[in-house]
């Protein structure tokens, strides 16, 4: 497992650049598009994938389909990696001789060699901040649906109620992007209420 500076002093695997699919429920369970996979921005940057997948077969061994389902469960069903990604990985880290793949009927089940328990553990601090990143992404969306439904009523005019819903994807989509933006995003959405309140 390659490890690479990212050019602001942390440290990324270098594995290569995951695909992903987000799952788009729609907020408060009206949005477009209910159940539909899109692609949309990056949930897991450089390497994290190939990281994680290794933290978790490390934990068990494991199917390709359970990373997939673990990770879901971690974002509460809003992001999965797609198998298309999934499974090219998991030959990777066989390749390297981080697993091995033992059959099992006609699936594969992904076992940790000393080597990959080796490399995880010269990572495990960006595998744990990688699975801190997913779980407070998934308590955001959990907090997010459990408030937007309760909040908005159902009394709202349907072009209005599609606006709010715009705006909150917008908003969850740009802090998935890049957390560190968090204090431009609240300062826009406060001068979007100010202009609101004028009207």
């Amino acid at each position: 497992m390659d490890v690479i500076d990212n050019g602001n002093g942390g440290r990324r695997c270098g594995f290569g650049t995951p695909g992903c699919r987000w799952a788009r429920r729609g907020l408060g369970g009206r949005g477009t598009g209910g159940g539909e996979m899109t692609r949309a921005g990056r949930m897991l940057a450089q390497g994290d994938l190939k990281l994680i997948a290794l933290a978790l077969i490390a934990d068990q061994p494991r199917h390709g389909y359970d990373i997939i389902k673990v990770i879901e469960e971690k974002t509460a069903g809003w992001y999965a990696p797609s198998p298309g990604v999934v499974y090219p990985t998991l030959t990777y880290l066989e390749e390297m001789g981080h697993v091995i793949a033992q059959p099992e009927g006609a699936k594969k089940l992904y076992v940790i060699t000393d080597d990959g328990r080796d490399q995880l553990a010269g990572n495990r601090a960006l595998a744990d901040a990688v699975f801190e990143r997913l779980a407070a992404f998934g308590e955001m969306m959990r907090q997010q649906n459990s408030n937007g439904g309760a909040a908005e009523g159902g009394d709202l005019p349907p072009l209005l109620r599609a606006a709010l819903d715009n705006l909150r994807e917008v908003a969850i989509r740009q802090i998935v992007k890049d957390a560190d933006n968090e204090a431009e995003l609240v300062a826009i959405l406060a001068r979007a209420a100010g202009e609101l309140r004028k009207v």
